[in-house]
């Protein structure tokens, strides 16, 4: 099953997890170590991340090693993106919109 991006990182536990990747490649256990969740828990977690394509598994010996994959975030950043553009210029307008009216009270109050 593929996971969307936005869903996979709306959990802030998921977020943790992925924090704490980015700085290195860690046994799943060593991954459970740094929170107070249970182990089952994080292995669900890391297991949606998996399925978005965020993170990677892998085994060495008898270990399953959790690594980061952040080049799927770039889906975030772009929608992110997309809407900041439609923000900005909105805001703009209202700026403008602003500015015309208090240039018409400022007039009307000099009648």
């Amino acid at each position: 099953m593929r996971r969307d991006v936005f869903q996979a990182i709306a959990d802030p536990n998921r977020r943790a997890i992925l924090s704490l990747l980015v700085h290195q490649s860690l046994p799943l256990n060593g991954v459970a170590d740094n929170f107070r969740i249970t182990r089952q828990a994080v292995t669900k977690h890391v297991k949606i991340l998996a399925e978005s394509g965020l993170v990677i598994v892998h085994r060495k010996g008898r270990e399953q090693y959790c690594e980061a994959r952040l080049d799927k975030l770039a889906e975030v950043s772009d929608w992110i993106e997309q809407n900041r553009r439609i923000w900005d210029r909105r805001l703009d307008q209202f700026e403008d919109y602003l500015h015309e009216f208090e240039s018409k009270e400022k007039k009307r109050a000099k009648k």
